[in-house]
């Protein structure tokens, strides 16, 4: 499965999405969205998030620092 997280600059909920990621030994990619990035930003927007991280990890996709989900990838 193929998971992405996208992340801004300083964000707290980010850097632990990730480190909770690498701790479950879950591979990602990281794509870092800068706030001028208007387009990506509208994508994102467009898919109904409001928050970073955004999470998408084949059918599931996420927001916000979510240890559940990230379980339910591990399991």
């Amino acid at each position: 499965m193929s998971i992405t997280v996208y992340t801004t600059e300083q964000c707290n909920q980010c850097t632990a999405t990730k480190k909770a990621l690498e701790r479950k030994g879950i591979a990602f990619e990281a794509v870092h969205v800068e706030r001028s990035d208007e387009e990506q930003l509208e994508r994102l927007r467009g898919m109904g998030f409001m928050q970073f991280p955004v999470v998408i990890a084949g059918d599931l996709q996420w927001a916000g620092f979510r240890p559940d989900m990230i379980n339910k990838i591990a399991a």
